[in-house]
């Protein structure tokens, strides 16, 4: 009678943690998930409190942040190309260990800041951001290029899926750690990312990586121009990541969490790490079920559905005055974002040869950094102009529109029914034949 039970709930199978290399890989993007959720918390908690206890206006403060988000991401546009090469080029273990190392000093430069007033923690918060964007430059084309080398091929949608559920898992209670720490101290929660940061450097300086592909031509800006030309041809590919550039640079609505919790929905810093950690809750489940059974068909179709629901529950958000249904909204928000997560990811990981992996995933994270980083100045500038409510709900009506247009600017993407070769091949206008 268990065994039936147990089929029927389909509980994850832990099999992939047979390989050992994955096993530390994924503990080690854990840890240092739920670090860098803590600092971040922190760090825009503190931003826009310092901001209105110095008078300023809810927009204002929001533009604060916005500011914050651009800072972390000028860094990383000017050096993201540079960051995919090296990946290609030299140790990616090495690289890792040396960002992780980084991020490490980064936390502690924070913890220093915290013991003097605002005129110095608030500098600090700005250049902890732009050394961040730097180091996430190189950080995740070598962690995105190390996966596929830890794992059989036929194995990596299952693994890619379960290392999404360790970045979303993190994300849940990370902010939520950091909302609660911050209550005992600012400096508390620095610590604890300075410490946690510690785990992760070293559980990926003891992975034992197998022997990288070489580079045919070393130079670095060939290197740079042949992957730009490998995503530029590649319409399935350059449509994923174009779209989640597209939807999440409009719609989203992270950096300006602290205003909606502090005076849109009048709670605290507690309350504003349970929005962030909100978004979590939904993408940890989906993910979690991607890792049960991995999207295999109608992936095209999958990837548009969920950036329309998410536009949608942007809104849905942006309206609300209710901490629950906030909540719900960015739980929803966050879950189909994970699906569109994990079609862009397959894609790119299966359809990339070895020795190109690092520069196709540089470009890609430019586009989520673009998406994300300059998304929250761009929420930020929006909330200074129209307000914070009207710029949320305007954003996801937007994204709504985008997802729509680029089904037509796509349609190889909208008709891919699996990663393969052959399932895109499939996807192709009959004219490209």
């Amino acid at each position: 009678m268990v065994r039936p039970l147990v089929a029927a709930l389909r509980i994850p199978s832990l099999e992939i943690f047979r390989h050992r290399l994955f096993a530390q890989y994924w503990a080690a993007r854990w840890f240092g998930t739920l670090a860098i959720q803590i600092q971040l918390a922190a760090m825009f908690w503190q931003i826009y409190d310092v901001a209105r206890v110095q008078g300023q206006s809810i927009q204002e403060g929001a533009f604060q942040l916005g500011l914050v988000g651009l800072a972390q991401f000028l860094p990383l546009l000017c050096l993201s190309l540079f960051g995919g090469q090296a990946a290609d080029r030299y140790n990616r273990k090495l690289i890792l260990v040396g960002c992780f190392a980084m991020k490490c000093l980064i936390a502690l430069g924070l913890m220093v800041a915290t013991q003097f007033g605002p005129g110095v923690v608030v500098p600090a918060i700005f250049g902890a951001a732009v050394l961040a964007g730097a180091t996430n430059a190189f950080m995740p084309p070598a962690a995105s290029a190390l996966l596929p080398m830890l794992l059989p091929r036929e194995e990596l949608p299952q693994g890619i899926a379960w290392s999404s559920l360790a970045f979303q898992s993190a994300i849940i209670i990370g902010p939520a750690i950091g909302g609660t720490l911050f209550l005992v101290g600012p400096m508390v929660p620095y610590a604890t990312t300075f410490a946690l940061l510690l785990i992760s450097t070293f559980l990926v300086f003891t992975i034992r990586t197998p022997r990288q592909e070489p580079v045919k031509d070393a130079r670095t800006l060939g290197m740079i121009i042949e992957g730009l030309r490998f995503v530029w041809s590649n319409k399935i590919v350059l449509g994923a990541i174009s779209l989640d550039l597209v939807v999440v640079l409009l719609a989203g609505a992270v950096a300006l969490l602290p205003v909606f919790a502090r005076d849109i929905l009048h709670e605290g810093a507690a309350e504003s790490g349970v929005l962030r950690s909100a978004f979590g809750v939904g993408a940890a489940t989906v993910a979690l079920m991607l890792a049960v059974a991995p999207l295999r068909r109608r992936v095209g179709v999958w990837m548009f559905t969920c950036t329309i629901v998410f536009g949608l529950a942007t809104m849905v958000f942006g309206l609300s005055s209710n901490l629950w249904l906030s909540s719900l909204a960015l739980a929803i928000a966050g879950g189909v974002d994970m699906v569109s997560v994990f079609v862009r990811s397959s894609l790119i990981q299966l359809a990339t040869p070895d020795a190109m992996r690092g520069r196709v995933s540089a470009v890609s994270f430019v586009f989520i950094s673009a998406s994300n980083e300059l998304g929250d100045f761009e929420a930020g500038l929006m909330a200074r102009i129209f307000g914070p409510v009207l710029a949320v709900t305007l954003g996801g009506a937007a994204a709504v529109a985008a997802s729509l247009g680029w089904m037509r600017l796509f349609p190889e993407l909208a008709k891919a029914d699996g990663f393969e070769a052959k399932d895109l091949a499939d996807a192709k206008p009959a004219a490209a034949e």
